[in-house]
């Protein structure tokens, strides 16, 4: 049972083109932004940011996604680990490259500049914060500061995301719902609390 519950779409018509772009990106809108919507200011300080961290920027839209779910997987966020998985594959991702994300250290899916993001995005996201030096260094070999800038971003936004989900318990929208049911329960990964008509 979600601890705020969302607004109806419908009852928010000043956010329909922003909630359209949205669904033409993800296939849905998130519950996450329908809760945000209690206090509209926030939803839109939130929507202008996380459009251009998503969206900006010269970063591979598919890295970013993958990029994500590393961070949510190691925050521990199964709404946010659902959405990323599922948005990865919209915009580009293999299904193989997506299952190898989990093994990103060896599989061969990856550069070893996709490696330094994905093990930053890990080593970030997890409490106490584990990114070092190293870290940037392993990073500069493969990218610009303005796209490592755009890789913290993309960490740093799920880490807002992971936090207001999980204290939220947001219940999952029905297409990343069955996505993650069929494609990552092989990676341990269920519901919980964001199932719908959880109590």
């Amino acid at each position: 049972m979600p601890g705020i519950a969302p607004i109806r779409r419908e009852d928010l018509p000043e956010f329909e083109s922003m909630f359209a772009a949205t669904e033409a990106a993800m296939g849905f809108v998130p519950n996450s932004l329908l809760t945000m919507a209690h206090r509209p200011e926030i939803l839109r300080a939130f929507a202008t940011l996380a459009g251009e961290v998503i969206s900006g920027g010269t970063v591979d839209r598919g890295l970013k996604q993958l990029i994500a779910l590393v961070a949510s997987t190691a925050a521990g966020c199964r709404y946010c680990q659902a959405h990323t998985a599922s948005t990865s594959i919209r915009v580009g991702t293999s299904p193989a490259r997506l299952d190898a994300v989990y093994e990103f250290e060896s599989s061969p899916f990856f550069s070893e500049a996709e490696r330094a993001a994905l093990r930053l995005a890990r080593d970030a996201a997890i409490i106490p914060n584990a990114t070092t030096p190293q870290h940037f260094a392993d990073l500069s070999a493969g990218f610009s500061d303005g796209e490592i800038v755009e890789i913290v971003a993309m960490i740093s936004l799920f880490g807002w995301l992971n936090r207001w989900n999980e204290t939220m318990s947001t219940q999952l929208e029905e297409e990343p719902l069955r996505f993650g049911l069929v494609s990552l329960a092989g990676h341990a990964w269920a519901p919980g609390k964001h199932a719908p008509n959880q109590e």
